[in-house]
């Protein structure tokens, strides 16, 4: 095994991770399907093992993939950040950047972006607000907002983002909150039978918004309760009421009393993450945003 390799195939590696599609990757990165195949045999002959299993709906990363992965974040990152130190010696990087985000995200990784970027630059200012997306939207559209991140995925509308360019962000596994004293507590992973008869603490979104609710696989859930902010639902469950659904980004909050269980289920496809701008370059200022919003993404996704 030689992994004397260049950082590009630790980037095409990575796309793939971050987007689960090599379709997808090969978008995000402007090289054709067949480059980043090749890319990403190159990768797997150097590291001796097979990263990706093919199947008709997609690739799956094997073990050494995600291993793998994690290295290759952190080579990057310090690549990454050698170039952004050489070019602060002569052009220290201001300005002001403004990012609205959902609610969920603002929970850890909104604000460890915004502590990075100060730590990096500190002659630069960020301003964050939090909304919903069709919010977020408008906003970008009219010109209040540089970046934003957004939800899609199961559950959610087909939002219009003509003029929008998306970059799909590691978002992390859904899991299941539940007390600490709760059958399931005391197991790494479930599987979605196991999650049948159990009831539910659900969220209930203002005006109609979004919200996690039961495991999205589950036909017919026991809903027991309906509620609008997460430290609500998080005490019910604390409190032994029910279990609700919970996602990567919101497991920071989560208080000794709670436990979060990985689910194993393919067919709960669960959200996604996009970060999105208009169409066209990024300037320095809004381009360290976006590296770091990334950074703090792949640190979430990879706990």
């Amino acid at each position: 095994m030689d992994l004397d390799v260049h950082p590009q195939l630790f980037r095409a590696l990575r796309a793939v991770l971050d987007s689960g599609s090599f379709t997808a990757a090969s978008e995000y990165l402007g090289y054709t399907q067949s480059a980043l195949s090749k890319q990403i045999a190159a990768l797997e002959a150097a590291a001796g093992t097979q990263l990706f299993e093919r199947g008709p709906r997609g690739v799956r990363p094997t073990p050494a993939a995600r291993a793998l992965g994690r290295r290759a974040t952190a080579v990057l990152d310090q690549l990454d950040g050698a170039r952004r130190d050489l070019a602060d010696l002569t052009n220290p990087i201001s300005g002001r950047v403004r990012i609205d985000a959902f609610p969920t995200a603002a929970m850890d990784l909104i604000p460890h972006a915004i502590a990075d970027v100060a730590s990096k630059h500190p002659s630069l200012e960020i301003l964050f607000t939090e909304s919903s997306t069709p919010l977020q939207l408008r906003r970008l559209r009219a010109g209040r907002l540089d970046l934003a991140l957004i939800a899609g995925g199961e559950g959610l509308p087909d939002w219009d983002l003509a003029g929008i360019e998306t970059e799909p962000l590691p978002s992390g596994e859904l899991r299941v909150a539940v007390s600490r004293d709760h059958p399931l507590a005391h197991h790494d992973r479930v599987t979605a039978a196991d999650l049948g008869d159990q009831r539910w603490i659900a969220g209930r979104g203002r005006g109609g918004e979004p919200q996690f609710g039961a495991w999205p696989s589950l036909t017919d859930p026991r809903i027991v309760v309906e509620l609008e902010s997460w430290s609500a639902r998080i005490g019910f469950v604390a409190a032994g009421m029910g279990i609700t659904t919970i996602p990567a980004l919101a497991t920071a909050i989560v208080p000794d009393t709670v436990v979060t269980v990985a689910v194993d289920d393919p067919h709960a496809l669960g959200r996604s993450m996009l970060l999105a701008r208009m169409v066209g370059p990024l300037d320095v200022a809004t381009a360290s945003v976006r590296d770091a919003l990334v950074r703090q993404a792949r640190r979430i996704a990879a706990h």
